[in-house]
């Protein structure tokens, strides 16, 4: 089991995603109690662990207001795999458009993903020597031994390979050290991959096109083309080829598997656009379809991937909507019975919008500050300014779309662009910058005047 999700209780969880997210502690409580319940699961004897079904969460909230990055954050507390997608992406069987397995099937490429990345660190040390190697064997080959059995002759071919070990470990502390990182090489690189495959008649599906491109792969010859790059760049492509030999992939694949299945959570986005209002023609009867189509693997069935087949009974589905225009109770009374837990989250508060730019560890403000540090501008913002800023995004969420905290992003910009555009060329290197409150009231007083801000709207 996940050595993070074992160290962390419900408190610990809500305390991580406070990090990053201010307020909804509505939401943070049931994640927290979601994810811990993983472990709890885990730990129950073998009869009960596929008894215990994962609660889904329906979160019921307008944009900007946190529900992707809850959810995000989550995943990554817990090291599991993650996918979102837009359900509205989605189409009924028979239509043109995403099939909703390809949701499980993208979950899959990312387990993978994380289990190859955690193989790839423990081989790190074997696969490194074995690039090194190469790379040396290019530059300084080693000397063949001499089967010639003349004493003088064998003296000089030993004193040459002495010499040559030398001048390769001299050239391997220079490879070490990044010296030679500029200097070009040819190298064998394995031939790319194949051109996607189009075919003649009636649709296919994922699975059916992935095996046919795998077996026509399988009978193309696997030429190496040669390639001059940086010693730099041939280090990548040579560590890729040589830990992908040092890894099993079969056992990869089980892990990554095991993973998604236990692990594995799925972020599906505007769950409200495919509720339908209450007509039975035209594109209700689509999204109606959509509903009966994410039923099956919500409640738990078996998808086939290209990595093998994933059964989705226990991974977590957490969905969200705005619900402006429909409600929850217009989602088809079976899919709404595989969300038991509801939670409505709160639209943010002036105060909330303070606290988005001081103290999340990815905030705005620090952004910023990090872009402008890059330059060697020592960029500042003072209390009042942040207050400031906090109180005309908040203003002009009320006067306009409300759009969440996605409207700091516009004050932000709105505020920085003329700094951002005059650094390094007017503004040096070594400059000091503060954002003081009567600077933002200064450039920020035509974008509240002007009420329609839809030009500014990221």
């Amino acid at each position: 089991m996940n050595k993070i999700i074992d160290n962390l209780t419900p408190g610990q969880i809500v305390a991580e995603l406070d990090k990053y997210i201010i307020g909804q502690k509505d939401a943070k409580k049931n994640v927290a109690i979601a994810l811990r319940n993983r472990w709890r699961r885990m730990n129950a004897t073998p009869e009960m662990q596929q008894e215990i079904i994962p609660n889904n969460i329906l979160m019921i909230g307008s944009t900007g207001v946190g529900k992707t990055e809850i959810a995000r954050r989550l995943a990554k507390i817990a090291d599991a795999p993650f996918t979102k997608v837009e359900a509205s992406k989605f189409t009924e069987v028979g239509y043109v458009g995403r099939d909703v397995e390809s949701m499980v099937r993208d979950l899959v490429e990312q387990s993978i993903n994380i289990v190859k990345t955690k193989k790839k660190d423990e081989v790190k040390i074997k696969a490194t020597e074995a690039v090194e190697d190469k790379i040396l064997n290019i530059l300084i080959p080693p000397v063949k031994k001499s089967g010639n059995k003349n004493a003088d002759i064998d003296l000089d071919a030993q004193e040459d390979t002495e010499l040559n070990q030398e001048t390769r470990e001299a050239f391997r502390n220079k490879l070490k050290n990044g010296d030679l990182d500029n200097r070009k090489i040819e190298i064998d690189v394995s031939g790319g991959s194949m051109a996607p495959i189009g075919v003649m008649g009636g649709p296919i599906d994922d699975v059916s096109m992935m095996n046919i491109q795998e077996m026509i792969g399988g009978f193309m010859p696997k030429g190496n083309k040669k390639r001059k790059v940086s010693i730099a760049e041939a280090r990548k492509i040579l560590m890729e080829e040589e830990s992908a030999k040092l890894i099993d992939m079969d056992e990869v694949k089980e892990e990554a598997i095991w993973k998604a299945e236990n692990l594995g959570m799925i972020f599906i986005d505007e769950i409200d656009k495919i509720a339908s209002s209450g007509g039975k023609s035209g594109p209700d009867v689509s999204r109606e379809g959509v509903q009966r189509d994410l039923l099956p693997i919500v409640e738990g069935s078996t998808v086939n991937t290209k990595h093998g087949a994933i059964k989705t009974d226990h991974i977590l589905f957490i969905a969200a909507g705005a619900f402006h225009v429909s409600k929850p109770s217009d989602l088809i009374p079976e899919l709404q019975g595989r969300f038991p837990i509801r939670v409505e989250l709160e639209a943010l508060t002036e105060d909330n919008f303070y606290h988005i730019l001081k103290t999340p560890k990815n905030a705005l403000t620090k952004q910023y500050v990090a872009m402008l540090e890059a330059e060697g501008v020592a960029l500042t913002f003072s209390d009042e300014s942040l207050r400031e800023l906090a109180s005309l995004a908040f203003q002009a969420n009320l006067e306009v779309e409300n759009i969440g905290a996605r409207r700091l992003q516009t004050v932000m910009s709105h505020l920085l662009n003329d700094i951002l555009f005059d650094v390094p060329e007017k503004i040096p290197a070594g400059s000091e910058i503060e954002i003081s409150k009567e600077m933002v009231s200064e450039k920020l007083s035509s974008l509240i005047k002007n009420k329609d801000l839809s030009q500014y709207i990221l």
